[in-house]
């Protein structure tokens, strides 16, 4: 126990976050099972040590961080050691990658039944089911998705401002007033190029090449959060890299089942199912016409971010295609975004039709007054032109 008191002590006092997520105020925190989700490489491990830093004192022994990854205990139940610690005046466990731990929500839910006075928050993976697929846990875990960076978050990062987040009613009532407030400060075209590039994943802070890192992680995302999540076995892992491989390199587009399904050998209902998985595991997004969904064909399978185009296929990249990836991947936290009968149209919570084209495109257009006209290569937009940097100010 005093080893992990002293490995707590030094993460906390060597976390540095330089962007306060927004996550952290929306979070109640005195639920007693708190479960954060996340694709890998958004920062969950500095999210749970921030949240020590911010409530309590470095050597305060009521809270704890623990990383399951530890083979200690792979001979010791998380119960266990949850019960030692809260009977040593333990509070809050911070507990890092719980679905190491084979048994891992029979545990939790031991924890929660055993000891009353003891808060637990937790991380694991996007492809978890928390609720779904552990039964046990059902009414007592409060579930959250901690993200990438935002435009937002991103800016804030690199000028020292801090700008808020608006909510899309917001935006379209009023995008040329808060273009108006931030333009003073901040030229947003000068950095979103980066974001793009780089700036969803924090790990662009560390001294590594980003591109290579972002590779090792989506290595990850498939051969940990996948394979180990799903209990898929080994042998397939080379036909689920070569599906998202596939679908990364056609670009945004309605995938043609039958042809993967031959590519990688295997059926049309295990595509369907790849598919799923790498969206549950935040490698790719799936759009489906309004009314429709999973086990239903998409009408447009993408990367999930940008960062993954650039990382995947540098060279063939098509700037709508980007945009309109940005433009999902920024709406995709609070909406439901679906596909429209043309192709870059999409219909937002089933009621506003959004059309993605460049300014000087859209500006030969003839508009129409139902059609919100998301341009880029500007700053600026106009009653229902609205400039697309501004989604990234969503959260």
């Amino acid at each position: 126990m005093e080893a992990f008191f002293r490995t707590h002590a030094y993460l906390v006092e060597h976390t540095n976050a330089p962007v306060r997520r927004l996550l952290m105020d929306e979070i109640n925190w005195n639920d007693r099972m708190i479960g954060i989700k996340g694709t890998r490489g958004v920062g969950k491990t500095t999210f749970l040590l921030q949240y020590a830093k911010e409530h309590f004192d470095v050597h305060d022994r009521k809270c704890l961080y623990i990383n399951i990854n530890n083979f200690y205990f792979q001979g010791r139940g998380i119960s266990d050691f949850a019960g030692e610690f809260y009977n040593a005046g333990g509070k809050v466990l911070l507990i890092d990658q719980v679905f190491k731990e084979p048994n891992w929500s029979n545990e939790l839910r031991k924890c929660y039944d055993l000891y009353p006075e003891l808060k637990i928050v937790f991380t694991g993976s996007s492809v978890m089911r928390l609720k779904e697929e552990n039964p046990e846990l059902n009414g007592i875990v409060k579930s959250y998705n901690l993200r990438g960076f935002s435009f937002r978050e991103f800016i804030n990062l690199q000028t020292g401002n801090s700008f808020v987040p608006y909510t899309l009613d917001h935006i379209l009532e009023d995008h040329e007033h808060i273009v108006r407030q931030i333009l003073p400060h901040v030229s947003p075209m000068r950095y979103f190029q980066d974001y793009l590039h780089h700036g969803f994943y924090p790990f662009f802070l560390e001294h590594r090449n980003y591109s290579e890192n972002l590779l090792k992680t989506m290595n990850m995302m498939t051969e940990v959060d996948i394979l180990l999540i799903k209990q898929i076995e080994l042998k397939y892992l080379t036909k689920i890299k070569k599906l998202f491989y596939q679908l990364a390199v056609d670009g945004p587009k309605a995938p043609n089942i039958s042809q993967l399904a031959h590519d990688i050998e295997t059926s049309r209902a295990t595509v369907m199912n790849y598919i799923k998985y790498l969206a549950d595991a935040r490698l790719i997004n799936i759009i489906y016409p309004t009314g429709m969904a999973f086990p239903k064909k998409p009408s447009k399978v993408m990367l999930h971010n940008t960062n993954l185009m650039h990382a995947i296929y540098p060279n063939e990249i098509v700037q709508q295609d980007v945009m309109e990836t940005f433009f999902v991947n920024s709406l995709w936290k609070d909406h439901i975004v679906n596909q429209a009968s043309k192709d870059s149209f999409y219909i937002v919570d089933e009621k506003r039709k959004f059309k993605i084209c460049d300014a000087d495109k859209c500006s030969k257009l003839r508009m129409n007054p139902d059609v919100i006209y998301t341009r880029y290569n500007t700053e600026v937009g106009k009653n229902n032109q609205i400039p697309l940097w501004l989604l990234g100010f969503l959260y």
